[in-house]
């Protein structure tokens, strides 16, 4: 099930990932503020990425922290690629999400998003 899909900004790539709000109802911050996400990769790899959740005018402002800078450098994101989220149970890995990177190219005069392989 999808969490979230976002396309990367350069604040993104640079720093922190922020995400939608409406995705915290699939996280178990447990009554604290940060949280370590257990996720798996395109490779199938398990990652740790951290979830900081802040306050931002009073209302909650996901981000993921801690390990993302990592996934940024592993995957050669860019500005513009797409991050998906997508809740899933990876008993073998203990893992609770899928974390997908996803560019968009053209071909043949059409634009097609596709699977990033891992660069690093």
């Amino acid at each position: 099930m999808e969490v979230f899909d976002k396309d990367l900004t350069p604040t993104d790539i640079q720093h922190r990932f922020s995400f939608p709000t409406r995705a915290l109802q699939y996280i178990d911050f447990a009554g604290e503020f940060s949280v370590d996400l257990r996720v798996k990769d395109n490779r199938g790899e398990l990652r740790v990425i951290g979830c900081n959740k802040r306050s931002h005018g009073g209302h909650p402002k996901p981000e993921l922290t801690r390990g993302w800078r990592r996934y940024v450098h592993d995957y050669d994101l860019r500005v513009g690629d797409r991050v998906v989220l997508l809740a899933e149970e990876d008993h073998r890995l203990g893992s609770q999400f899928r974390i997908e990177a996803r560019r968009t190219i053209i071909l043949f005069g059409e634009e097609v998003r596709v699977d990033l392989p891992r660069a690093n």
